[in-house]
């Protein structure tokens, strides 16, 4: 059983104890997923905050989460709970979600993101850009990707109309949809 894991240092000294005890936080998910599994993490010090940010690939799935706290091992703490949950829960989506067709596994990026706001903004702007596999996949697999993704909407491309669709999430618990077709 192969797990790659790989610890990149920002602004601060290497350390072969944080390293080893990030690879150990990220053996906790070894048994939610297909291997081969890559972890990337990214330890870094920025002023006061000290932020975790660990990338990891297995399943045809990418899963992203960083967290910030004051001390580096809880923060590798804390963002290994985080993803440890969301994946727990996408193995159990995945065993109870039967796939039409034999289609080919799901490609998600999952972002678990948690620190404190810097500050009051006095006009909104734009902070982050992020990019994202547009997929073909059903409504029924947008629903599900984006119950694991925990967020409140996705962009897919529909497998049976091959149009660009947006799948929301309403304050009311169920789902809008939007079809971007060609009239």
């Amino acid at each position: 059983m192969r797990m790659y894991v790989t610890v990149v240092f920002r602004h601060m000294d290497a350390s072969d104890a944080l390293r080893n005890y990030a690879t150990e936080k990220t053996e906790r998910i070894r048994k939610y997923l297909i291997e081969p599994i890559e972890a990337h993490w990214v330890l870094s010090v920025e002023k006061f905050r000290h932020i975790a940010d660990v990338t990891i690939v297995a399943n045809g799935i990418t899963i992203r989460g960083e967290d910030q706290t004051e001390d580096l091992y809880s923060a590798i703490d804390m963002v290994m709970d985080k993803i440890e949950k969301q994946v727990r829960k996408h193995k159990e989506r995945i065993k109870n979600h039967k796939v039409a067709g034999g289609a080919k596994p799901l490609s998600a990026k999952l972002n678990v993101l948690s620190y404190e706001d810097a500050g009051e903004a006095t006009e909104p702007m734009v902070i982050t850009t992020e990019s994202y596999f547009i997929k073909p996949m059903s409504v029924d697999e947008a629903v599900m990707q984006i119950d694991l993704l925990n967020n409140d909407f996705m962009v897919f491309t529909n497998s049976a109309s091959h149009n660009i669709n947006v799948l929301y999430r309403r304050k009311d618990g169920n789902y809008g949809l939007i079809d971007a077709g060609q009239r």
